[in-house]
């Protein structure tokens, strides 16, 4: 009986305390950060990143909303989507992300296997209420996203098109994008 009782706390708390971390190698000694949905890697010192999701053309993607993160393979550019409004539910435009970086001399095709186009994972949110599109959708509205985190982007071997990470040995830190020919850098 007192097993079952640890076994159903461990699932309830689970639920209401829930973080998700991929790739997180050094055990955390303080309790998981309320205001963060997902974290990848560990603090410091990470060798990979997170590879955005391939599309033939920014124009294919349906219903994007502000927010939205995608490797156009069509220019080979890292876009996001943006609103002219606040709250808007939709997109007016797309940012290159990769603005001044030269294109791949041999550009990134995606494959032509089939997808199913309604797969989602959708952490902190309600899968019968949100109808919100993409791969990976963050649903909460007061959680962040914690980025893989590198001191140097050097530090990634061979890396992917469309691969992002959070640049923490540099003055001022900085997002780093891969085209899959160079990086290019957004600072504040």
């Amino acid at each position: 009986m007192k097993r079952a009782i640890k076994i159903l706390s461990i699932l309830i708390s689970g639920i209401f305390f829930g973080q998700v971390t991929i790739g997180k190698t050094v055990p955390s000694n303080q309790s998981a950060n309320a205001t963060v949905s997902i974290e990848f890697g560990n603090e410091t010192g990470g060798t990979k990143g997170v590879v955005l999701p391939w599309v033939t053309s920014a124009t294919d993607v349906t219903t994007p909303v502000p927010g939205t993160l995608i490797f156009d393979s069509a220019d080979q550019k890292v876009k996001y989507g943006t609103a002219i409004t606040a709250n808007a539910t939709t997109i007016t435009g797309w940012t290159d992300l990769s603005s001044g970086a030269y294109s791949p001399i041999v550009a990134n095709i995606p494959d032509n296997n089939l997808e199913n186009t309604t797969a989602k994972a959708l952490i902190g949110g309600d899968p019968s209420t949100d109808g919100t599109s993409g791969i990976l959708v963050l649903g909460d509205t007061d959680k962040a996203m914690i980025l893989p985190r590198v001191n140097a982007y050097t530090d990634i071997v061979n890396p992917s098109a469309g691969m992002l990470v959070y640049v923490t040995g540099t003055t001022p830190h900085q997002l780093a994008f891969f085209n899959g020919r160079e990086w290019s850098f957004w600072t504040k």
